[in-house]
């Protein structure tokens, strides 16, 4: 079997610990300790993440905001659902992993981050959502394994009460907020919904396959009638 190679390392900002970009022949891994956050051969739940999301907005030419870069494959399964009118702004905390996007992991980016609809920003997540209201029709969060946080204690914040508040403030009437799992959180759906939320949870396959684990899926949306 061909070993495991480390081609980088990263230090996330607010974390302890150390992201490391692997390889075996043509398969990827970002590992956090002894944790595996992302590998390439598994790009099913997160292409579902895009095209959940996607599905269920009415407007045309959608602003969507997606919370980590990872290894692009919600980036890439949005693109072709859009018009060319619409914006998506990708937003990475580390980035080492936006540097590897446009290195090592070329390939399986493609030209996804130079299309004219994206603009990459390094920075917190939880900032750009709290920038303005009603700025989004959709926001993506693949951000760590679930809504609690595993590489920084920070990531936390995005999935309280009061985060959820401010992601829901930040949505326009009708917009929706996704947010990507490894597993079920009963507690996560019950503060969707007290945040105002209208909550589905749905279990995709990790790959692209029938058969393997299952992630899940929060599809949260802001109510057309409601207010912030």
């Amino acid at each position: 079997m061909i070993p495991w190679e480390t081609l980088d390392t990263a230090n996330i900002p607010g974390g302890s610990e150390t992201l490391r970009l692997k390889r075996r022949g043509t398969e990827f891994s970002i590992m956090l300790g002894a944790n595996e956050l992302m590998n390439s051969r598994l790009s099913g739940s997160e292409a579902a993440l895009a095209r959940l999301t996607i599905e269920r907005l009415a407007a045309s030419a959608p602003r969507i905001l997606i919370g980590g870069l990872g290894l692009g494959f919600t980036l890439r399964a949005a693109l072709p659902l859009l018009t060319q009118a619409a914006r998506i702004t990708v937003v990475e905390l580390v980035p080492a992993v936006v540097a590897w996007a446009r290195g090592p992991l070329a390939a399986l980016h493609g030209d996804s981050l130079d299309d004219p609809r994206v603009t990459i920003v390094e920075n917190d997540i939880g900032a750009i959502i709290g920038e303005r209201p009603a700025a989004w029709d959709a926001i993506l969060l693949d951000v760590d394994n679930g809504p609690e946080g595993l590489s920084r204690k920070g990531n936390d914040l995005l999935y309280d009460a009061r985060g959820l508040r401010a992601a829901f403030t930040a949505l326009a009437p009708g917009g929706v907020l996704s947010v990507w799992s490894s597993g079920p959180n009963a507690p996560f759906t019950r503060r969707l919904r007290q945040a105002g939320f209208t909550v589905e949870d749905v279990a995709v396959r990790a790959g692209t396959t029938r058969r393997g684990a299952r992630h899940v899926i929060w599809l949260a949306t802001r109510p057309s009638t409601s207010r912030a």
